[in-house]
């Protein structure tokens, strides 16, 4: 499957520029990561230790694969089309899970905006946490995109 060269260095990178890319913050959510408003109140983080621990959970779990091509747009739509894809908001409306993701990602993003902007981010879901609450969510994504 085709991914973009952001995308892979998402996948793979430990910089703190990752931290912005939509992939990182769907796993976060479902993850259920708190989304928080730092530096000047623009920027949206799962903190430094969420942000550390969906990097972790990320280098054991999900695995991305990409093919080179010479224009990979050509395929992206088709692909789309014919994949169920429940992570991507972008092109895959049709998605049964697509209105609960984009629901999920949105109460994040106003909840973070409610919270006082925070200096010192740190995870409030602990590595457990999150294996408690990861199952529940990935079965919704079966149940509703199968």
């Amino acid at each position: 499957m085709w991914a973009s060269s952001a995308a892979r260095s998402n996948a793979s990178s430990t910089s703190a520029a990752r931290s912005g890319s939509t992939m990182r913050l769907t796993l976060g959510c479902l993850l259920g990561l708190e989304l928080r408003r730092i530096g000047s109140g623009k920027r949206l983080t799962f903190g430094k230790g969420g942000e550390a621990t969906l990097s972790q959970w990320m280098a054991e779990n999900p695995r991305v694969g990409w093919l080179e091509h010479a224009e990979p747009w050509a395929l992206e739509s088709e692909l789309i089309s014919q994949l169920n894809l429940p992570l991507n908001l972008d092109q895959d409306r049709r998605n049964a899970f697509y209105d609960r993701l984009k629901e999920l990602r949105a109460q994040a993003r106003h909840q973070a905006r409610v919270l006082p902007i925070s200096a010192k981010p740190v995870a409030l879901t602990s590595p457990a946490g999150i294996r408690r609450n990861l199952p529940e969510r990935c079965s919704e994504v079966s149940r509703r995109s199968g």
